[in-house]
């Protein structure tokens, strides 16, 4: 099932969805946090579920957050609380995983675009200098 990342993943621009802030901001996860949580991934601590997805503990072990890579990019998109569920169903699983396939063909401008509608927002771009927002 789950298994841990071995290879170093490459840094890049780091998103959340509109619905992953809601559901950050009630449970108290700051952008920071994420950024944090976004580098952790990227060195393999987290678990892999393939088709790229992965499931990283946050906010001190009481939630599990599903981020998304596609090429240079990574998307927070869900959040649980692990004492409500204990993982995703598969077919939740199969769902995230063509949902990263399609994250990863996101053009420049459509990224730009959703980004302008607040469906997506930028929390910090490890190719560049640290700005978090929060």
């Amino acid at each position: 099932m789950a298994r841990s990342v071995k290879a170093q993943a490459a840094p890049g621009r780091v998103f959340k969805t509109e619905y992953f802030a809601k559901l950050a901001k009630k449970a108290g996860i700051a952008d920071k946090e994420l950024c944090e949580a976004s580098a952790e991934v990227r060195k393999g601590q987290c678990d892999d579920l393939g088709g790229g997805v992965f499931k990283k503990r946050l906010n001190k072990n009481l939630h599990r957050g599903l981020v998304l890579s596609g090429r240079s990019h990574w998307f927070w998109v869900y959040l649980f609380a692990k004492k409500d569920r204990d993982n995703i169903e598969p077919d939740d699983l199969v769902g995230f995983r063509t949902l990263a396939k399609d994250y990863e063909s996101l053009t420049k401008d459509k990224l730009k675009e959703l980004v302008d509608l607040n469906k997506f927002m930028e929390i910090c771009n490890e190719l560049e200098e640290p700005k978090v927002q929060k």
